[in-house]
Order: structure tokens, then C-alpha cells, then sequence
């Protein structure tokens, strides 16, 4: 069970160092470029995952980082149940660690760095400069801060004309996000009912 704690451990460890690294040497939106089909690309995103949000700004933020203690709790479950197959374990592994990163976000960097991105006039805006850890007063508050992303893959581009072109996974994520797909991925191929339903249909063809 230890070597479970690990994995997980790691990962979250893994996560936060690239993140609090990019946050405190990267103004927002700076990139760079490592691979011709791979670059950091600082962007907060003050969403559930991938960008994606409703507009709602704080209180959003609050509920958002409700659901996520609520989805944590029950992988929490999971992952101590007996008698689970390896890669069912694994998989929980890579979702407890994502969520728990992506919800350390949420919940600390407001109050732990002094500049972020901040919910004004309706939207999400920006900000200028580097941001630096702050532990007198932060530019959010509890479960009000926004998550880092850096990942970017343009793995393939699709030129229309001189003025624009179009980029196949234009998507910036982090570590944790990668870590939750993975484990969603394995978690469903790899659950019981999913075996069960794969036993049934194999002894129906041989029948």
C-alpha cells in the first residue's frame, strides 16, 4: 500500500514544482518553446479543467472546489477498498494525485502569491509582471485561486491563409490534468462493472 502513497505523492510533488516554478519565473502568457511540437505556455485558468469555465467568478470558484473535495472524498473511498486489481489501484493513484494538485490550486495559491488572475467587471483579467509568494496577504482568498497551466502540444497545424491557421489540440494543461485523463481512462477500462460487462460478452460469443 505504501508504494500507492508514493506514486501519489510524486506526482502531486511533481505537479506543484513545475507550477510554482512556472508561476514565479513566467509572466502570463509567456512561452517557451522546447520542441517544435511542445513549449510552456503560462496561463491561469480559473475553471474546472483544459480552460473551460462558466463565468460565475468567485462563487463558481467556490463551488467548484466543493465538487472537487466531494470527488477526492469518494476516490479517497476507492482507493482504500480491498481487493482491487492492480490497475484499478493505479488509476486511483493518477486521479487522487491530479485532483488533489488541481485542488491545491484552488485552495492556496489566492493567499500564497501576490499576483494572480482575478474575476473584475464580470470576466477574468490578467495581470502585468512576475508573480512571487506573498504570504502576508495574497491577491485572492481561501479556495479562490486560479489553477496554473503550462503544457501546450500544437501538434499539428492546419494553415488557412496568410492571416490565420488552425491548431489541432490547441489545449494548455498541466501535469494534474494529464494525470486525471490517465486515470478516468484506466479507471473505466479497468473497473469491475467494465470487466464484468467484458466477461458477459465474450461468454455469449463462445456460447
Amino acid at each position: 500500500m505504501i508504494k500507492y502513497y508514493l506514486i501519489t505523492l510524486n506526482l502531486i510533488i511533481l505537479d506543484q514544482f513545475l507550477k510554482i516554478y512556472v508561476k514565479t519565473h513566467f509572466k502570463l502568457g509567456q512561452s517557451l518553446k522546447i520542441f517544435k511540437w511542445f513549449k510552456f505556455f503560462f496561463i491561469e485558468n480559473p475553471g474546472i479543467a483544459y480552460g473551460f469555465n462558466f463565468r460565475f467568478g468567485y462563487i463558481e470558484k467556490i463551488i467548484i472546489s466543493i465538487i472537487k473535495t466531494i470527488i477526492i472524498s469518494i476516490f479517497f473511498y476507492f482507493f482504500f477498498k480491498k481487493n482491487n486489481k492492480i490497475f484499478l489501484k493505479i488509476s486511483i493513484c493518477l486521479l487522487f494525485a491530479g485532483s488533489i494538485s488541481n485542488l491545491l490550486d484552488c485552495f492556496f495559491y489566492g493567499i500564497l502569491f501576490n499576483k494572480g488572475v482575478l474575476f473584475n467587471n464580470n470576466t477574468w483579467t490578467g495581470y502585468e509582471g512576475i508573480s512571487k509568494f506573498f504570504l502576508k496577504k495574497g491577491y485572492s482568498f481561501f479556495m479562490c485561486g486560479c489553477v496554473v497551466d503550462m503544457l501546450y502540444f500544437p501538434f499539428f497545424k492546419l494553415i488557412i491563409n496568410k492571416n490565420y491557421e488552425l491548431i489541432i489540440f490547441n489545449i494548455i494543461f498541466n501535469i494534474a490534468d494529464i494525470c486525471i485523463s490517465i486515470g478516468v481512462i484506466i479507471f473505466f477500462l479497468c473497473s469491475p462493472g467494465w470487466i464484468r460487462t467484458s466477461d458477459t460478452l465474450i461468454n455469449s460469443q463462445v456460447l
